[in-house]
């Protein structure tokens, strides 16, 4: 069984400053801290490069920001780029758009073990609380707080989470904006799949890899929760072509993906 590894927290963003803030202030008052930050961003403006050079001056960790241009949805290739420089052991993933629990890096780190990804819990901010959401700068929620719903998520029962098992299939509850892996064991699948272009499956598709190479899921329920902020779907005009790359995943039982993670590392 591995020691408690080093943690790179990893964050996802694309052109959504006013949410990037308020995910970076949940990270800085976490009670554990990750070993580092890494913001993967898929070609948002200066805008938000300036917004991550503030928060750098005086955040407590280092925060790495990935950058690419704007060249259509491609998250895939900006994720597998951060994920190739990260200097730990275990990944922590969420999206830029997620406020996180004080407890969120913890509970992904209590439960890291070998040959194991986890993934945990989701809130809903609701579309009508967005304004004061950002003029109050609000990262902490509970059972009752206003502008929440699936509320009963927020329920952070440490000892009820140990009912949930491992499991060798894709939960239905499964989301990539709270997810954990080993970065050794993202390496080995060849990372995201970069031939994901346009929004959708390219987070459940590595998971599928992962499955066929034998690592197992777990469920964080009642721990590792984040805050998902609303906002207006993305484009799904490439879902079809993105399924069909991931039921080719499931029928082949793949590992590996061609165009990876490899291309970028050192």
């Amino acid at each position: 069984m591995h020691k408690r590894p080093s943690i790179s927290l990893l964050i996802s963003t694309y052109n959504w400053p006013q949410a990037l803030e308020l995910v970076l202030l949940s990270v800085k008052r976490q009670s554990v801290l990750p070993n580092e930050v890494l913001i993967a961003d898929d070609g948002s403006t200066d805008e938000t490069k300036n917004l991550i050079a503030t928060f750098q001056k005086t955040f407590p960790i280092s925060i790495r920001h990935f950058w690419h241009e704007d060249n259509g949805f491609r998250k895939a290739s900006i994720l597998n780029k951060a994920i190739a420089k990260s200097n730990s052991e275990y990944i922590i993933q969420v999206d830029g758009d997620c406020i996180l629990h004080k407890n969120f890096v913890k509970d992904h780190h209590i439960f890291a073990t070998e040959n194991n990804y986890l993934f945990g819990s989701r809130v809903t901010i609701k579309k009508e609380y967005l304004a004061t959401l950002f003029k109050i700068k609000k990262i902490n929620f509970n059972l009752f707080s206003t502008g929440i719903k699936k509320r009963t998520r927020t329920l952070h029962i440490p000892i009820l989470s140990k009912l949930y098992g491992k499991t060798n299939e894709l939960s239905k509850k499964f989301r990539g904006c709270n997810v954990s892996f080993w970065k050794e064991d993202i390496i080995a699948i060849n990372g995201y799949n970069e031939d994901f272009k346009g929004w959708g499956r390219e987070d459940s598709e590595i998971i599928v890899r992962l499955i066929n190479k034998g690592v197992l899921g777990r469920r964080l329920r009642y721990r590792s929760i984040v805050y998902h902020i609303f906002h207006i779907e993305k484009p799904k005009n490439r879902l079809e072509l993105n399924d069909t790359i991931q039921q080719n995943s499931i029928k082949n039982k793949s590992t590996w993906c061609t165009n990876g993670i490899d291309k970028h590392l050192a």
